[in-house]
């Protein structure tokens, strides 16, 4: 820009001294020569307008006139005539470095303008395109509720008409399991019933967990702690499946105001399904980190086979698993957790490189000491 500043003065500078130069050393016989020369003056005039607006026109009408006029009053004295001709190009070159370098201002003022609503169109058009993006978050979110509102109301009626019938099978397949020995076919058959019986409750525990709104108790709950608790809870799990369980901890001790007990639900609920996802020989670690907009973020990878497209857009929907023992509500209501916490949880995955989950969670309360 400053090179710019100060080529484009010198440029206009060169061109008055140069037909100066020429007005000043071409014979006066050559009149004609002088008349182009003459015409020549308008090339710096109009330039300079168009490159400085309305001052800088004038002033380089002012130089010309000032390097033109002692070649009128010396050189062409004696012809009147020529003179009065001469001294009305003088003033025509003003006139027209004052026109053009107006114009050239205003163009140049409404330019800024329009950009200037161009940047305010588009702010507009960014916030506007964020409100759209929020109100379809919330309208997933209102059908989403719809679903969980209806879900509840089937949840009461299915666990009076299930749980309790399921308690008087399983209390009488135990009873009958005694009259035969280890080994009877019948006795298998017997407890096959019993934890087929078990599955089913936890199947209804679960859904009533999803259906029914969960009250929270909020708490100082440092990240680090909980996460460490887990790790404790699925190390033997990670060691019988031959996978490496790592954890690494915030570079700044991170407490959160959040229902402990429940975001352990959650992390557990990610951890154990990364642990099963993962080969022997592989990997699962988990970082904590924390951004500039006051968000702890959780992530979870893992060295699994990865997800493909049509099952990742699917893993959030109430009963839908890969698992042959699975209810298809784990991942349901983890989210359900995180996003009574006011976080969100999202999935990444390619197939053949692993899977990575990422909670986000809105830190209320940070210290910058403590355990971690």
């Amino acid at each position: 820009m400053e090179k710019t500043s100060i080529v484009r003065p010198l440029i206009l500078l060169s061109f008055v001294i140069g037909i100066s130069l020429l007005h000043y050393f071409t014979p006066l016989h050559l009149h004609y020569l002088h008349d182009i020369f003459q015409r020549l003056y308008y090339l710096p005039i109009i330039l300079a307008a168009l490159w400085f607006g309305l001052r800088g026109g004038l002033l380089c009408s002012i130089i010309v006139s000032i390097a033109y006029a002692p070649h009128i009053l010396f050189q062409w004295g004696g012809h009147v005539t020529m003179e009065m001709e001469k001294y009305l190009e003088i003033l025509l070159y003003n006139i027209v470095g004052g026109v053009t370098g107006l114009l050239s201002q205003r163009e140049r003022e409404r330019t800024v303008e329009l950009q200037k609503t161009a940047r305010g169109l588009e702010a507009s058009y960014q916030k506007l395109q964020h409100q759209s993006e929020r109100i379809t978050v919330i309208e997933e979110q209102l059908r989403r509720a719809e679903k969980l509102s209806t879900l509840g109301e089937m949840a009461a009626v299915l666990a009076h008409e299930i749980r309790n019938p399921l308690g008087s099978i399983r209390g009488t397949a135990e009873i009958l399991k005694d009259d035969y020995k280890p080994g009877d076919p019948k006795h298998e058959f017997i407890e096959i019933q019993i934890k087929e019986t078990e599955r089913l409750n936890r199947v209804v525990e679960d859904f009533l967990k999803m259906a029914r709104p969960q009250p929270v108790d909020l708490q100082p709950c440092p990240v680090q702690e909980e996460l460490e608790t887990i790790v404790t809870l699925v190390a033997n799990s990670a060691r019988e499946r031959r996978v490496k369980l790592m954890l690494h901890p915030p570079t700044v001790p991170v407490v959160i105001t959040a229902d402990g007990e429940k975001l352990r639900q959650a992390f557990l609920n990610i951890i154990i399904n990364a642990l099963q996802a993962t080969p022997p020989g592989g990997s699962v670690l988990i970082s904590t980190t924390v951004s500039q907009q006051a968000i702890c973020e959780i992530q979870i990878c893992d060295t699994g086979p990865g997800i493909d497209a049509e099952t990742l857009a699917r893993i959030f929907e109430p009963f839908f698993t890969t698992k042959v023992d699975g209810t298809g509500l784990g991942l349901a209501i983890t989210r359900k957790i995180i996003e009574s916490h006011g976080g969100t949880i999202m999935v990444e995955s390619v197939v053949g490189h692993g899977t990575t989950v990422t909670v986000r969670l809105p830190i209320q309360v940070a210290t910058s000491g403590g355990a971690a």
